[in-house]
């Protein structure tokens, strides 16, 4: 704020001027300066009003972003409850799973194990079989002897007159 000049300040610095001119100057002066001083309070009250508005946007702001991350944790959190669920599920159905091919593994071992049991048995049934056919034929061609032979010597009777 400027300091107010006095009529003899002003009577020095405009010589020329009477002094009914000087006050008319000085009064100017001081409406202007007042007009300042109110147009400078009427600014001053608009920055504040608009520093307010500042506050309250960036308030709203605040709240709005702090509502949507609210939001957003609360749909993250449904969301791992539903995916720690799926990875329960899944895990239940792997366990499931693993003891069903543990099951076919041991069936399928079994199985194994009867056709290696049974392929035994018919190798040494064919071995049995094989020699019992060793056997009949011995048994044909001994049978073919003694019949040869009883018909020889039956054979032989009826010659002899028998």
């Amino acid at each position: 704020m400027k300091k107010e000049k006095t009529i003899h300040e002003l009577a020095k610095e405009f010589p020329d001027k009477t002094y009914r001119e000087l006050e008319i100057y000085r009064e100017k002066d001081r409406q202007q300066e007042a007009g300042a001083c109110i147009m400078g309070e009427m600014r001053k009250d608009r920055e504040v009003e608009k520093e307010i508005d500042y506050h309250r946007y960036w308030k709203d702001m605040y709240e709005k972003e702090h509502k949507l991350r609210q939001e957003a944790e609360g749909e993250l959190s449904i969301m791992k409850g539903i995916e720690t669920n799926r990875v329960k599920e899944a895990h239940a159905r792997c366990n499931h799973l693993q003891d069903e091919l543990d099951r076919v593994k041991k069936e399928n071992n079994d199985l194994f194990n009867r056709i290696a049991d049974a392929l035994e048995v018919n190798e040494s049934h064919q071995k049995l079989n094989g020699k019992l056919q060793e056997r009949l034929t011995e048994l044909e061609e001994e049978n073919k002897k003694l019949h040869d032979h009883l018909n020889k010597q039956v054979e032989n009777a009826r010659k002899s007159g028998m």
